[in-house]
């Protein structure tokens, strides 16, 4: 079993580019709704909750832990490693990709604070965007919007105008949360078809399956199970709007350290 968590529904989107890779592994999806959004929340309170999703996954019979959210990869990923006796996956937003691919040398970075603020996001820009521009956008609204299953309403689509106003020369736009690949539609309607827009949840879903080969993860029956720290009666709408389809959703209350 792989076992996946994000801090609300932005992983459905690594989850279905995981399940499209390998359709017959059985996924435990958890969303720390109660949390949501990690990306104002102070390091160490995500680190902890990182930790606390990390070890239900795992209690639960996960044999591979996926961090479906960049912000508590940035937090969290090496201390997942070293507390957690499975192999870790993480994810970052796509800053080489983007810099391989812009004609213009501009890129934008649609993102949370938390994870524009980090050390592994400043070590991304000076390690390969050293000679393009790149515009931070902070998109905090956005991820409220995904989590409420508002994924293609007016205002929405105001916010991303908003939020690419401030980059509006850039060629290649970075996903730098799983909650903006369901806007992909209304991202590209606002940047224009000539901008090339970067997910790297299918990177993510490939690093996975290298991993599950390697140690011989079994195949299993191809299930998906969900999980919420919120309310499932709340969520449920939104996940099957994300999701396209509904799915089982159940409540699960963590330890808090």
């Amino acid at each position: 079993m792989i076992g996946i968590f994000d801090s609300g529904l932005g992983g459905l989107t690594v989850t279905r580019a995981i399940r499209d890779r390998l359709p017959h592994a059985d996924l435990l999806y958890l969303a720390d709704s109660a949390y949501c959004p990690y990306g104002p929340r102070p390091v160490a309170e995500i680190r902890s909750r990182a930790l606390a999703c990390g070890r239900w996954l795992v209690d639960q019979g996960a044999q591979i832990v996926v961090v479906a959210c960049n912000t508590a990869t940035a937090a969290a990923v090496e201390l997942l490693r070293r507390e957690l006796p499975v192999p870790v996956v993480g994810m970052e937003p796509g800053v080489k990709p983007a810099v391989a691919a812009t004609r213009r040398g501009k890129v934008a970075v649609m993102a949370t604070s938390g994870t524009l603020a980090s050390d592994r996001f400043r070590a991304l820009i000076n390690a390969y965007a050293a000679n393009v521009d790149v515009y931070a956008l902070a998109c905090p609204d956005l991820v409220a919007q995904v989590e409420a299953g508002a994924i293609n309403d007016d205002h929405t689509r105001a916010l991303v105008a908003n939020y690419l106003a401030a980059a509006p020369d850039a060629d290649v736009i970075v996903l730098g949360c799983t909650h903006f690949p369901p806007l992909t539609p209304l991202i590209s309607a606002c940047a224009g078809p000539e901008v090339t827009i970067i997910d790297t949840g299918p990177a993510v879903a490939a690093q996975t399956a290298r991993i599950a080969k390697h140690i011989g993860l079994p195949e299993g029956s191809g299930t998906l199970r969900c999980y919420t720290t919120g309310d499932p009666q709340t969520i449920a709408p939104a996940l099957a709007n994300v999701w396209g389809e509904t799915l089982p959703l159940a409540a699960v209350e963590l330890p808090t350290e």
